[in-house]
């Protein structure tokens, strides 16, 4: 019988690698393109929903241009912020594209946030104005902090305005982002002042099959880039009617979704990611476009990311060795 071991990381050790965000936004968008080609396969993720708003997802991809090969077991708890528990959680296995075995079991918390903050940065590159400064936060967690720290990598941003229902996390967020990035922060009042007169709009709230829909038509302002991570939960059907372009990072996980009850009124698709990126669907064309991409989560991003991690891990030794 053989005996194989397999990597365990933690959510520390996971942190610890110190993978640049540089590094995970030059990943997704190598991913991204490679899954416009044609040259990724990614099942639409299907999931289970033990509560109201509460989903947990499976998560497979296989990016055979950098031998990635894994699935992610991924929980959003809405509830679990009363119980002093995380939104996010889960883990993510990775196993080797030529025999199948498990290389590596990590946790997914910290994959998740930063991968999701890279997605942005990489959808704005070619879709927000290149010299979009002012960025507007509709939920100061923890994507919106990996959200921002993401789009500095790209663009000279000078504020940041900050909305969240709970005054002490938008307090909490500002001194975050001030510390971390040295950036300037107004806590707004109202989701309002986040979103008009801003470049670039991140709403992060949680996901939710009937939108609250507190974004109508007519706050986002023409030539801004709107980025919803919360599917379109803060949107009023009217205000993504405005968009000039609705684009998407998955066509088929958009799909799969609208057949499961969510994004029952939004406007045509007019491209994902992938195709924009390597050149089948145009991206801003003029300066004024309104263009909205919803941001899905695609596990070719967890994957893109995850096997950069394991590969930094085992170059510095970290983690734990298990015997499967």
């Amino acid at each position: 019988m053989y005996q194989t071991n397999f990597l365990y990381l933690s959510q520390s050790d996971v942190a610890a690698v110190g993978l640049a965000m540089s590094e995970i936004i030059d990943a997704l968008e190598r991913a991204l393109r490679e899954n416009g080609e044609g040259r990724v396969e990614m099942p639409p993720k299907p999931g289970i929903h033990p509560l109201p708003d509460a989903f947990i997802h499976a998560m497979p991809a296989y990016i055979p241009a950098i031998g990635s090969a894994g699935v992610k077991w991924v929980s959003g708890f809405p509830q679990n912020q009363e119980r002093g528990l995380p939104y996010i959680s889960g883990l993510l296995i990775l196993n080797d594209p030529e025999t199948g075995i498990p290389l590596c079991v990590m946790d997914c918390t910290w994959i998740t946030a930063a991968r999701t903050g890279a997605a942005t940065a990489v959808a704005a590159k070619h879709l927000a104005r290149p010299e979009s400064s002012r960025v507007g936060i509709l939920g100061c967690g923890v994507q919106g902090r990996t959200n921002v720290h993401a789009l500095t990598e790209l663009f000279s941003i000078e504020e940041v305005r900050a909305y969240d229902i709970d005054p002490q996390a938008a307090d909490d967020y500002a001194k975050a982002i001030r510390a971390d990035l040295g950036l300037a922060v107004t806590i707004v009042d109202r989701p309002r002042e986040a979103v008009r007169e801003c470049d670039i709009v991140v709403t992060a709230g949680p996901i939710l099959r009937v939108p609250h829909a507190t974004i109508p038509a007519g706050w986002l302002e023409p030539g801004a880039f709107a980025c919803p991570l919360d599917f379109d939960s803060y949107w009023h059907a009217d205000a993504l009617a405005e968009a000039d372009k609705f684009c998407t990072d998955g066509r088929e996980q958009l799909s799969y979704y609208r057949q499961a009850g969510y994004f029952q009124n939004i406007p045509p698709l007019h491209a994902d990611l992938g195709e924009i990126i390597c050149g089948k669907r145009s991206g801003r064309e003029n300066p004024e476009e309104r263009i909205i991409c919803c941001s899905l989560g695609l596990a070719l991003a967890d994957m893109a990311t995850a096997i950069r991690v394991y590969r930094a891990a085992v170059e510095a030794g970290i983690g734990t060795m298990l015997p499967l």
